[in-house]
């Protein structure tokens, strides 16, 4: 059984959370394939959503870096370097020096600025030295690890498209004055959004991979151990993580498998088919649900301990890939739910 170093009095074993499978569910597969393109958790407060996210990281595998790297570099990935890490491989330290970390969720502040976001360059260090002092932000400290936006519908649109950008590139680049600096900015990225508090323009909402809605849990039981599990963490924080290790581990070690596993996971081109015949039935815009459908499927099919997609691994994560994507919303209210509608189309497609 495998026990971090020290136990995190404030993360909430991710096992441990009850209910909220499928925000779990979408969680788990960014972290194995994170150019899913993150999840946005839509719901009410006192849903787990943060809770779930720190416990997520967690249970991530530790990372080797470059020892005294800002951006966290791996240092035998050449091609995702920082210019920093370039010019020391330049001036003859090869191999770089490495360290190892864990991942970690880097929130951003509701009211950040784009400059605290992307970073700010020095003009006058610039135009006097002909250096480019660069001081890195939010992206900066993201690069390898969870990039967690809580109350995302209130952001500036600006600001939700800069760290969209930097999601889909794998860069953040800053210009200013016609001095430019690009670093790394690979993460994880979850948003979450109260929508009594506002939505996310249809623009923004398809640029997030995946979508799940949670709600309070209705059930007696399901509530009853919520407050039952919260107090016993409280109590005893040491012992509440001992009696889930077990399960922690489980999962620790799925998701290590999976990141190691899924890019040789096989993609038939009949799967292929039946994610282009969904898109369609469900008259949703652009090509980016078939992409991003086709690489939650991979990571689901991984996550599985599976060789090739299957149409279960389709139906896991298609409601997921969809529920933001539709210009109507046809379902609920008495007729057939999203997911109703998918297993209807997967159906007749197979």
């Amino acid at each position: 059984m495998t026990v971090p170093m020290a136990v995190d009095r404030y993360s909430f074993p991710f096992t441990a959370i009850v209910g909220q499978e499928r925000m779990k569910m979408a969680l788990v597969l960014n972290a194995i394939n994170p150019s899913i393109g993150g999840v946005l958790i839509r719901g009410e407060k006192g849903t787990a959503k943060s809770t779930a996210v720190r416990a997520l990281a967690r249970l991530l595998p530790e990372q080797e870096v470059v020892a005294g790297c800002h951006f966290g570099c791996h240092p035998r990935d050449l091609e995702t370097l920082c210019s920093e890490c370039r010019d020391r491989l330049a001036a003859g330290e090869d191999p770089l020096p490495s360290t190892t970390r864990r991942m970690r969720v880097v929130e951003l502040p509701i009211n950040a600025s784009e400059d605290r976001v992307v970073g700010t360059i020095d003009l006058e260090a610039a135009l006097k030295e002909g250096s480019r002092k660069f001081e890195p932000g939010v992206l900066a400290e993201a690069n390898r690890n969870i990039l967690y936006v809580d109350e995302v519908n209130l952001l500036d649109d600006h600001i939700v498209d800069v760290l969209l950008d930097a999601a889909a590139m794998g860069v953040n680049v800053v210009e200013r004055e016609g001095v430019s600096v690009m670093h790394p900015a690979r993460f994880i990225l979850v948003g979450t959004m109260n929508p009594e508090e506002g939505e996310l323009r249809p623009q923004l909402l398809d640029r997030f991979g995946l979508c799940v809605d949670v709600e309070g849990i209705r059930d007696l039981d399901q509530r009853v151990a919520i407050v039952e599990q919260r107090a016993g963490w409280e109590d005893d924080p040491s012992g509440f993580y001992e009696r889930n290790a077990g399960a922690e581990d489980e999962i620790r070690v799925r998701i290590a498998e999976g990141i190691s596993t899924f890019p040789e996971v096989n993609l038939p081109r009949q799967i292929l088919r039946l994610i282009a015949q969904l898109s369609i039935a469900l008259e949703v815009d652009g090509h980016r649900s078939d992409l991003v459908c086709a690489r939650a499927a991979q990571a689901k099919a991984a996550y599985d301990s599976a060789e090739e997609v299957d149409l279960s691994h389709v139906t896991d994560v298609a409601e997921m890939v969809y529920a933001h994507r539709l210009r109507a919303v046809p379902f609920g209210k008495g007729g057939p739910n999203l997911g109703e509608v998918i297993g209807r189309i997967v159906g007749q497609a197979s």
